[in-house]
């Protein structure tokens, strides 16, 4: 796609994917059932895993490996991280015209902890 806000919107432009970002950037939920669990809009667990596959494919997120009995994180990529700026407009948009809390991101902490 040529159109740049086309090409964003088809991988950020739903509702669930741009809140399970908020949940990792804003939050640290990095494994599925803290994604599940601590969602305050109640994500049921197949639109979860629809968006963190797409997430993935996107090469948003990606998946830690997982032994066995063990639980796989989920990680920023760089793109990610760039895409936390999008959050991070989105939030200070919130805040000023619709009584949201303001939120600040530090894209250098933010590499830092999902430094894979």
């Amino acid at each position: 796609m040529n159109d740049p806000i086309g090409a964003a919107v088809e991988v950020l432009g739903d509702r669930w994917t741009l809140l399970i970002l908020r949940d990792i950037v804003l939050h640290d939920r990095r494994y599925f059932r803290e994604l599940l669990l601590n969602s305050p809009e109640g994500i049921a667990s197949n639109i979860l895993t629809d968006r963190l596959v797409r997430l993935l494919d996107a090469r948003i997120l990606i998946r830690g490996t997982a032994g066995r009995g063990q639980r796989a994180r989920y990680s920023l990529t760089e793109e990610g991280v760039q895409a936390a700026l999008v959050l991070a407009s989105l939030a200070a948009w919130g805040a000023e015209w619709r009584d949201g809390t303001p939120v600040s991101i530090d894209l250098n902490e933010l590499r830092e902890r999902h430094r894979a």
